[in-house]
């Protein structure tokens, strides 16, 4: 087995050691896993630079990650199913996610119980460390990865790190969200360049070299300053590169040795691999890379969640890959975007993202959800619209698609409507309200019936061009009410995705920089109705019963740069006027609160039977009817109180 051994760190138990329902107490368990994998092994052949990373006597590339497991105490108690959990930089989220907990700080190795949801339920959570430049510690989950020698020798290559200030900055670290960065190979590289653009899609712009330079391996600094809201490249000559693509192993390979009885656990009858955002992405692009099959042939996951992922891969499996990046134009944002087999209109490229999985007879039952966020990302329609615009593509038999409408990246509340978003901006309008995980633990229940009991799930719920659904950003935005509160965006600084030409090495995973961007894609939005609320995707009361225009973009407050420009994961909530008289004050075209409702237990009652019918539709599940109904009742009250 790929797993040669396991050493545990600490073991006891979770949750002070209280009940949950008929599963009795859990247990948490610290560990490490050691990797020993075959280099030749049909199963690792998709791996980048495997072949060149240092073997042991018996031929085996050898490496180690974190892992912790959250199970009942006593075996028998789960219910056979084990979430796998792909980390997110380094932190354990699925838990507290599912559970609605609280996020803990990232220093804290916290693993919140909320409510309770996945636990009551019987289900065990493996959180797998796989990521090589995350600095490992009690909170960071992590993977010590191979370095990569060709004929024994040490390598150099090319690295382009973005960066995106929120405040000036006079040194920078060299990697993405504070990670692990590749050293400079020469601190006085003549080669190396500092690009800057104004904006997601803008042009680059060199600064001269005598404005900046490498003060040691790891920084970079500019004389002005690193200006907030612009968006900077480095590239440099850089050292010391990993096998990036062990990081995709450790959770195939840890995965499949806890289906078996260990030392910690009697063994799993399903696994279903979940990631949220950057994790996602990881799961879409192990799917196309046919990470499914072990060494010995079997298949691994039963089922993949893969959530606010939209249509990207990332940086995951090429030399000096940096896997925290998501947005800079890379090995992450090609082709293909879909499911199926499709011929690429601006590349003439056919593949598909399951091509490799369905001709191993490896395929998993997937449930891609997403929020209107990776719809303006620009990147979210290509999974199910043609690449060039022209009409809707036909399902997947082994996947469901859901947008959770009018939502933003993460699930919102009326407590997070301020505040600095996930890469430390701060919006130009409030955050987006609602909560969604009541539809992701839908969708897990879902994906758990259809692979267990072979029951289908509900129809995808999407944007679609055949009913007017799907629309043109631009189209979106001058259909748009004309809220006094919001601004609009600029429509020429809106995200794109483009055709890339990454070099001459890409096929065997070493770019060229700067990525040279040719023609873009059709980038298509939710079309919205007549309060701006999205029409397509699963609609919680809050956008069939509303009390405010909930949106899957916001803008960047000026006290971070750039508030033209949009923020990347962010969407904005804006509460309707609670009386007729404030409408008119304000001149907004939308219908007040009180012209719309009674009164606040009329509003519930409406709630109620909207929350009821998407549970009988197997969207939700009946047992959260009553968290979505306060949930509404709760944005309710913040928007009356907001006026």
């Amino acid at each position: 087995m790929p797993v040669s051994s396991m050493k545990i760190r600490s073991r006891k138990p979770y949750a002070d050691g209280r009940p949950f329902g008929e599963h009795g107490p859990y247990e948490r368990i610290e560990g490490v896993l050691t990797y020993s994998v075959d280099p030749n092994n049909a199963a690792n052949a998709s791996i980048v630079d495997l072949e060149h990373a240092p073997t042991d006597s018996e031929g085996r590339v050898r490496f180690e990650s974190d892992f912790t497991l959250i199970a009942p105490s006593s075996p028998s108690h789960g219910n056979g199913r084990l979430i796998a959990e792909v980390v997110n930089r380094g932190r354990r989220r699925t838990v507290a996610f599912f559970n609605r907990g609280a996020t803990p700080p990232i220093t804290s190795p916290a693993v919140p119980e909320g409510d309770g949801f996945l636990l009551n339920h019987g289900y065990s959570v493996l959180s797998i460390g796989w990521q090589w430049d995350v600095y490992r510690s009690d909170a960071l989950l992590g993977l010590d990865a191979p370095e990569i020698l060709i004929d024994g020798q040490p390598v150099t290559g090319q690295a382009c790190v973005e960066m995106r200030p929120n405040a000036v900055e006079s040194t920078r670290q060299l990697s993405n969200r504070d990670h692990k960065p590749y050293p400079v190979a020469n601190l006085d590289d003549a080669n190396a360049m500092l690009l800057v653009r104004d904006w997601e899609d803008g042009p680059d712009t060199v600064i001269p070299r005598s404005q900046w330079h490498f003060p040691d391996p790891e920084h970079i600094a500019l004389d002005p300053g690193f200006q907030p809201g612009k968006i900077y490249y480095v590239i440099y000559n850089a050292a010391k590169p990993v096998v990036v693509g062990c990081g995709m192993l450790a959770i195939r390979d840890s995965a499949a040795w806890f289906r078996g009885a260990t030392d910690v656990s009697p063994g799993y009858e399903k696994i279903y691999a979940h990631g949220v955002s950057q994790c996602g992405r990881l799961l879409r692009h192990m799917a196309y890379l046919g990470l499914n099959i072990d060494e010995k042939g079997r298949q691994v996951f039963d089922g993949m969640l893969p959530h606010v992922a939209g249509g990207r891969m990332g940086e995951f499996n090429h030399r000096f890959a940096q896997p925290s990046c998501q947005s800079n134009p890379g090995f992450g944002h090609q082709f293909p975007f879909a499911d199926s087999n499709l011929t690429d209109t601006l590349t003439e490229q056919t593949d598909g993202l399951l091509n490799r999985l369905r001709a191993l007879g490896a395929a998993p039952k997937i449930v891609y959800t997403d929020s209107a966020a990776e719809y303006w990302r620009g990147d979210a329609g290509l999974t199910h619209i043609d690449s060039s615009g022209s009409f809707d593509l036909e399902p997947a038999p082994e996947t469901r698609r859901y947008l959770f409408a009018g939502t933003q990246h993460l699930p919102g509340a009326p407590d997070l409507m301020v505040g600095q978003g996930p890469d430390g901006s701060t919006g130009m309008h409030p955050y987006n309200a609602v909560d969604y995980i009541p539809l992701l633990r839908a969708a897990l229940f879902n994906l758990d019936r259809w692979v267990t009991d072979g029951v289908e799930p509900p129809p995808s719920q999407h944007p679609r061009l055949d009913d007017g659904s799907a629309v043109a950003q631009a189209v979106y935005l001058d259909a748009a009410p004309g809220i006094p509160s919001r601004s609009r965006p600029d429509p020429e600084r809106l995200w794109r995705v483009r055709e890339l030409d990454l070099g001459p090495g890409a096929d065997r995973g070493i770019a060229s920089y700067p990525v040279r961007e040719g023609r873009e894609y059709p980038h298509l939005v939710p079309a919205a109705d007549d309060d701006g609320n999205d029409l397509a995707g699963i609609r919680l009361p809050d956008l069939t019963v509303p009390v405010g225009t909930h949106t899957g973009w916001n803008l960047r407050h000026t006290n971070t740069g750039s508030p033209e420009q949009l923020m990347s994961m962010q969407g904005s909530s804006h509460w309707f006027p609670a009386t007729a008289d404030r409408r008119a004050e304000t001149g907004d075209p939308r219908l007040s609160i009180e012209e719309r409702y009674t009164d606040r237990d009329a509003y519930g009652a409406l709630v109620k039977t909207a929350a009821a019918r998407l549970a009988s539709d197997g969207y939700l599940l009946p047992e959260d009817i009553g968290l979505v109904v306060e949930s509404c009742l709760e944005r309710y009250d913040c928007a009356i109180a907001q006026q």
